[in-house]
């Protein structure tokens, strides 16, 4: 009896407990290796980090704890979302300076200005820009035509792409051998639109686009006078990246 006692305390090896514990390390070193594999590492970013460390903390090669050519800030310079962030700033402050443009000028009514995700959008009813069944701007919209184009020709957006869109309501043409169809008018009118802000006021055309879309993307049934002036419209979008 004492023997066997004596077998049972001389046993040896690793506890039984360390094979359950092996095996959460293995599956939790799996799982880090499959979040790697899923992930896209940011090169300049990953080396400015190790090279931080580099002899900092004695696991690795000595020398400077950092590099004098590249910083982890210097990284996120580039980062996505600090972009965007600058990006949004950019696009508020362009809206505070239109919306004021436009309450001094006592144009609210007429024009409208939505900042959405995919960039800011100015709605220009058509009697602001244009006479009635016509595409020749009127004098007056040119001052405001050249006041956008400023803004839109800073530094912060002289990069941004610029889209004119021409919209009709949905009554006929009449009496009008120019423009047989709506189609004709709202093309017209929006290649009017970029025609004279390339010429007239310097925009790079490689920038800028028209189109039209006669009456098939109204913003309101076409069941009123009122809902069909709001359809007559020109938008200007200036896209973000």
């Amino acid at each position: 009896m004492a023997r066997k006692k004596r077998q049972e305390e001389a046993k040896q090896g690793a506890p039984e407990w360390m094979a359950t514990y092996g095996d959460m390390v293995t599956l939790l070193l799996c799982f880090f290796v499959l979040l790697f594999s899923m992930s896209s590492v940011d090169v300049q970013k990953f080396q400015s980090i190790v090279q931080s460390f580099d002899g900092a903390l004695g696991f690795l090669d000595g020398g400077k704890t950092l590099s004098n050519e590249q910083y982890i800030d210097k990284g996120l310079k580039d980062d996505k979302s600090t972009n965007q962030q600058k990006e949004m700033e950019d696009f508020d402050n362009l809206e505070r300076k239109i919306k004021k443009y436009l309450d001094d000028n006592n144009l609210n009514e007429d024009v409208k200005v939505l900042n959405e995700n995919s960039g800011m959008l100015l709605r220009f009813q058509d009697n602001v820009l244009f006479s009635s069944g016509r595409a020749v701007l009127k004098p007056k919209s040119e001052v405001t035509l050249r006041y956008i184009s400023d803004l839109l020709n800073k530094k912060e957006f002289n990069d941004k792409l610029i889209r004119i869109e021409g919209h009709t309501d949905n009554d006929p043409i009449k009496y009008s051998s120019k423009y047989p169809t709506n189609w004709e008018l709202s093309v017209a009118r929006s290649s009017n639109v970029v025609r004279f802000l390339v010429e007239g006021t310097g925009i790079n055309p490689e920038r800028i686009s028209a189109s039209g879309y006669s009456e098939y993307h109204p913003v309101v049934p076409n069941t009123s006078d009122e809902n069909k002036a709001k359809n007559r419209r020109v938008d200007i979008v200036i896209l973000k990246n």
